[in-house]
């Protein structure tokens, strides 16, 4: 710094010969790119983020991982057949599956399976040719098995699904990763939640499937940069502390997924409002790797002009 107001010194009084100008505003610059330069991050912190990103890629790569899934089908109320034939209500693709290989019954909001004794239809590992089918909505939905090929019951909305999953699926094979920003210790926000007078019941959009009934009890307000913002987070309860954002950003369709990102928070402790958001933890949905994933899409309220140059970039096939 002394060197610099010596050098404003010398260009007021006189001349300064143009070997010694270049000096002095390499210098400036030298001075101004280390003033820019990101603080480094704290090695612990580091530590803690690089070991979250290394379990959430095992999960996505995982034998149940969302890229081994190989389509998607909406069941009709009554009867749908399953197997490997194009007129199928339930197509499953792959090798040495029977053409029909049984039927799904949808009546009074149950799926029933109906397999033929041929076909060796296995439900969570059991042989079986007949049985009533839990789906995700009860947390563990009944698994069944038919060749390399395994698929269960969703439930959207009022909407009743098979997804269907391959281990062997080609996305899974040749994953590449996922590119990140550098972390960034200024992605890491503290935020304020301010609480609505009662919880609000919203209707989401969603990709690939029918819009969502989600549940909203406040609002996050925080700061990026000097931008002010502010985020909805959705919850599965009023008395939920865990936060789930759906949010779009600036970087959105160009160096992130064009639909949003995902990111999880910790709600305020009992008596405080404070909520830390780490968008370095920001994570691409599953649609985002997948056209046979239900996402819901960011409601208008969560869409930000602010870049976020922090957490997952777009998959290379985005």
């Amino acid at each position: 710094m002394r060197l610099r107001s010596w050098y404003n010194s010398a260009v007021r009084t006189k001349p300064v010969s143009s070997p010694l100008r270049l000096v002095a505003l390499t210098l400036s610059l030298a001075l101004a790119t280390a003033c820019a330069r990101r603080p480094a991050p704290d090695p612990a912190y580091v530590a803690e983020l690089e070991a979250w990103r290394a379990k959430r890629l095992a999960s996505l790569t995982a034998d149940e991982g969302w890229l081994t899934l190989v389509g998607l089908a909406w069941l009709k109320p009554g009867t749908n057949r399953f197997g490997s034939a194009p007129g199928n209500e339930v197509v499953l693709p792959g090798a040495g599956i029977p053409p029909v290989a049984g039927l799904l019954d949808l009546a009074d909001g149950a799926v029933t399976l109906r397999a033929s004794a041929e076909a060796g239809v296995l439900v969570n590992d059991v042989p079986t040719t007949e049985q009533w089918l839990a789906t995700d909505r009860s947390g563990r939905a009944d698994v069944v098995r038919l060749g390399s090929l395994r698929f269960h019951v969703i439930v959207r909305a009022d909407r009743f699904g098979v997804r269907i999953k391959d281990p062997d699926n080609r996305a899974r094979r040749e994953f590449p990763g996922i590119e990140q920003f550098p972390i960034d210790p200024a992605a890491r926000v503290q935020g304020a939640f301010e609480r609505y007078p009662a919880p609000r019941e919203v209707t989401v959009a969603s990709a690939h499937g029918p819009d969502q009934q989600m549940l909203v009890t406040g609002v996050v307000h925080f700061r990026i940069g000097a931008t002010e913002c502010a985020l909805e987070p959705f919850v599965g309860s009023p008395e939920d502390r865990h936060f789930f954002f759906v949010v779009r950003d600036g970087t959105a369709g160009v160096e992130t997924y064009g639909a949003g990102r995902f990111l999880d928070a910790d709600g305020p402790e009992p008596g405080s409002t404070t909520v830390i958001l780490d968008f370095n933890r920001a994570t691409n949905p599953p649609c985002a790797f997948t056209p046979f994933a239900t996402c819901p899409l960011p409601p208008p309220q969560n869409v930000l002009a602010v870049r976020i140059e922090a957490g997952e970039k777009s998959p290379p096939a985005h």
